[in-house]
């Protein structure tokens, strides 16, 4: 992989994972229109470099929830910092149990599947239309309504799916306040990233070549800055109940990736 690919796909992690349009599916759709000729193994091990790029952006950004959670985990009281880490783990649930029982189907999809990519985003743009329309509250996550948002996390594993658009959303038509649905979106999928990255990194499916230092780099580099950007960005556009444009732009690049597979199938 070359340094302007590694940029390219560097750029759209950073700015995917946050905007609601599919870090996964992008990835997908990128590699196949760049033509990489990366094997497997070095193809995962650029994906797991770029998504700790942008976990790193997101502790960077909600460091002090972050301490909160970890706070309430081990203070033992049932106070509102304990609550809300119970609600973060309830949130995972779905998502570690799909991961677990799910994991060859699930590579499967990521086989450069642009039909079932573009297919995904126009779901995700329906979700995120509906999300718009919806009215904002001033309503907390609650434990039920994290277990919800948890198991739409998990279908998101689908790429095209997007998981900040897929949670967002959720929680925005469970009435819940726009701010606080982003944040626990962002926040929620933290420990997921570092678990995954430690399962792939233990396991015999990375390939590393000290070539690839250049280009691993440079990824990561782009991904954590771009992640940066994207994350407060998302938040204020949340906010704004923005939505709709990204419902619209995964509408136009969801029928494009599927003509795409279509002619190029």
């Amino acid at each position: 992989m070359s340094i302007l690919e590694a940029i390219v796909l560097g750029v759209i992690q950073g700015l995917t994972e946050f905007l609601p349009v599919s870090s996964s599916g992008h990835l997908v759709l990128a590699n196949s229109v760049l033509d990489n000729d990366l094997d497997p193994d070095k193809s995962m091990l650029m994906t797991v470099v770029l998504h700790f790029a942008t976990a790193c952006s997101t502790v960077v950004i909600f460091r002090k929830e972050l301490l909160i959670i970890f706070k309430g985990l081990f203070q033992f009281k049932w106070n509102d910092e304990a609550k809300f880490s119970v609600k973060i783990i309830l949130s995972m649930i779905p998502a570690v149990l799909v991961g677990l029982f799910l994991e060859d189907q699930i590579e499967s999809f990521f086989n450069g599947n642009v039909l079932l990519v573009g297919c995904m985003l126009l779901v995700t743009g329906l979700l995120l239309f509906l999300a718009d329309k919806a009215k904002n509250t001033e309503k907390q996550v609650g434990f039920s309504a994290a277990l919800i948002i948890g198991l739409s996390q998990a279908i998101a594993i689908l790429p095209g799916i997007s998981r900040s658009g897929a949670t967002i959303s959720t929680a925005v038509l469970l009435g819940i306040d726009r701010d606080k649905s982003a944040r626990f979106s962002f926040l929620m999928v933290v420990p997921l990233i570092f678990g995954l990255m430690a399962k792939d990194m233990m396991s015999d499916k990375i390939a590393f070549d000290t070539a690839d230092f250049a280009p691993l780099a440079v990824g990561f580099i782009v991904a954590f800055v771009t992640g940066l950007l994207a994350c407060n960005w998302m938040i204020a556009l949340v906010k704004k109940a923005q939505l709709k444009y990204f419902s619209f732009y995964c509408f136009l690049v969801g029928i494009g990736a599927m003509v795409y597979a279509v002619i190029n199938g």
